[in-house]
């Protein structure tokens, strides 16, 4: 047990929080969602990070990490004319959907062979957007970002698990105590949480529930299965779609989209950084838990919170925490000659921010490795019968 377990967790559920609330809350403004039903959405996702993340680390000793769809809330936030009760309809599909495709054996397979350089260039690709944008925005507040840098380069010589931590705190000392941040706008209220019955509509199922379903699975559990592998982990993609999928379910009733598997927040927590150890890694999982069982409490208060905060500070700590993410994806992803140039593709096309019929970067950057991977080896074979 080590301490870099702690602040792993800490840091990755906060930044996974704190990056992407703006969306949710975006979403649920979007169906007509009021102040009581977004808290219930807030903390029903966080009750589901809490209970997903913790039983499947601890059930399969590796640091299995779960968030919400990022990519599904964006899709939410961009619909029209959709009520909440008919969106909880659409997120119960889209639920339905996900603990389906982990009883489908042959996604199992596809994910499981997906090769480790190719997966690890997908997340260098989808991780150097975050490490840019700790200096990008040191443009726009440099006396907020760049005291941060140094700070983490000389926290980092003496303890690298307590660097991004003590950015953290002096960040939010920063903020606050240099006028950064804005006044906060809510009490420190215990969170409750909301039914919400679910209309069946047709077309909301159709323009939102099935659209959810495939955003979920191509930009945010590929990812995060390759996540996995490229820390040298071996997840089982059934028993995981499974779980997720039936959170999914559970928490639709109270106004909550879906859950899958983390990408982002998961490589803080699947790195050396955490512990050199990869088989002790998965004690990240119950501390992760922990984080978003407080979080699920007081989840209005953290909206208020995190909305007070410059997004400079949110970008720059996100971006610090995955230097380390960063470094070990890039090593994995140009380690083997033969798959280098698939792997290279892999990562600009995923870094390039790419969407085509809604799905992101990271899974064309897949599908783009694959192809060149498919190709070489096509023409390697051609090649040796001449």
């Amino acid at each position: 047990m080590r301490l870099s377990i702690v602040t792993s967790a800490l840091v990755a559920a906060l930044v996974g929080f704190g990056s992407t609330i703006a969306i949710i809350i975006a979403a649920a403004q979007a169906v007509g969602a009021d102040a009581a039903q977004t808290s219930s959405w807030v903390a029903a996702l966080c009750l589901s990070m809490a209970a997903t993340a913790g039983y499947l680390s601890v059930r399969y000793r590796m640091p299995v990490v779960t968030a919400w769809s990022t990519p599904g809330a964006a899709l939410i936030a961009a619909s029209t004319g959709i009520s909440i009760h008919a969106a909880v309809g659409a997120f119960l599909l889209a639920g339905g959907l996900i603990m389906l495709a982990g009883f489908i054996r042959p996604f199992g397979r596809m994910i499981e062979r997906i090769p480790t350089s190719i997966a690890a260039a997908m997340l260098a690709g989808v991780l150097l957007q975050f490490v840019v944008g700790v200096f990008q925005s040191a443009q726009g507040t440099p006396g907020l970002v760049l005291p941060l840098v140094g700070i983490f380069l000389v926290v980092r010589l003496f303890n690298p698990a307590l660097a991004v931590l003590a950015v953290l705190f002096v960040g939010l000392g920063i903020a606050f105590g240099g006028g950064l941040a804005r006044p906060l706008t809510s009490d420190l209220t215990l969170s409750t949480l909301t039914f919400i019955a679910p209309a069946w509509d047709l077309t909301a199922l159709i323009g939102l529930g099935l659209p959810l379903f495939l955003v979920t699975m191509a930009s945010q559990n590929l990812p995060g299965f390759a996540v996995l592998k490229a820390s040298g982990y071996e997840p089982p993609s059934s028993p995981i779609l499974a779980v997720t999928g039936l959170a999914s379910i559970v928490t639709a009733f109270f106004g909550a989209h879906t859950s899958n598997l983390a990408a982002i927040s998961a490589a803080i927590c699947t790195g050396p950084d955490t512990h050199p150890d990869p088989k002790k890694r998965w004690m990240v999982g119950p501390f992760y838990a922990l984080t978003y069982l407080v979080f699920a409490a007081f989840s209005a208060a953290l909206i208020g919170l995190i909305a007070a905060l410059p997004p400079e500070l949110i970008k720059t700590v996100a971006g610090l925490a995955l230097m380390g993410a960063f470094m070990g994806a890039l090593t994995s992803a140009l380690s083997e000659d033969s798959r280098r140039f698939p792997a290279i593709v892999t990562l600009v096309v995923t870094a390039s921010g790419l969407t085509l019929f809604g799905i992101g970067s990271a899974f064309w950057g897949l599908v783009a490795g694959l192809v060149t991977l498919a190709l070489d080896f096509t023409a390697f074979a051609l090649r040796r019968r001449g």
